[in-house]
């Protein structure tokens, strides 16, 4: 059972503690959900902040990309590193424009990412890239040759250093304005996924697959 994370100066939620989370668990589901992430760094003096794809196994987030990407050049020489990911559940509409706000949960993650060199290691991080995104899929599919190997940089990061944040409900406003005759709530939202497009040199007997049909992304904890 993953136990909860002792929270680091860096990870510890300053603004609005009470809906600071660090519990693995909870964290890793955040992650799971995901798709894409944002990764801040210094470069060449100056802040960059990429949005990526990333694959989790257990205790550790895995980037890939080529070997001519900046991001993935610099991050290999040990440098600290932010790694955001965010999910916005709904908008929150309140009685007074400055009360506006959205139920959110994110991760932040920090630490430095090292280069894996191992073939076998670096096959895994793979897999867990495509099977993030598509479970079942990695099966379905050619695998990555040598070459293809060869052409990609895979970086891992230890989730030892990371917080999430969430927040949940309806608006919060002033007591005052409980008196505006205006309409206030939330408006949920939802990922869809829309009906699969077949690729134009599909075989015409060759049929969509229950796991792309029945698309969606890991639910939410309760």
């Amino acid at each position: 059972m993953p136990q909860p994370k002792a929270p680091s100066p860096r990870t510890t939620v300053k603004r609005i503690p009470q809906r600071a989370n660090y519990e693995s668990e909870t964290i890793y589901q955040i992650l799971d959900e995901g798709l894409v992430c944002h990764i801040g760094f210094i470069a060449d003096g100056q802040p960059v902040v990429i949005p990526t794809a990333y694959g989790r196994v257990e205790d550790t987030l895995y980037i890939h990309g080529s070997p001519a990407s900046r991001m993935l050049r610099s991050l290999q020489q040990g440098i600290d590193v932010c790694i955001t990911v965010t999910l916005i559940d709904g908008l929150v509409l309140a009685r007074s424009a400055f009360h506006h706000s959205m139920n959110y949960r994110s991760v932040v993650i920090f630490g430095k990412a090292t280069l894996i060199e191992d073939a076998a290691q670096k096959l895994a991080a793979l897999q867990a890239f495509t099977e993030h995104i598509i479970l079942g899929r990695w099966q379905e599919v050619r695998s990555p040759n040598h070459q293809e190997l060869s052409r990609t940089i895979v970086l891992s990061l230890p989730l030892t250093e990371a917080s999430a944040k969430i927040r949940t409900g309806g608006p919060i406003d002033d007591e005052l304005d409980y008196q505006i005759p205006v309409w206030a709530g939330e408006i949920p939202l939802k990922f869809t996924a829309a009906v699969p497009i077949n690729d134009a040199k599909l075989a015409p007997n060759i049929a969509v697959p229950t796991n792309l049909k029945n698309y969606t992304r890991p639910q939410k904890l309760d």
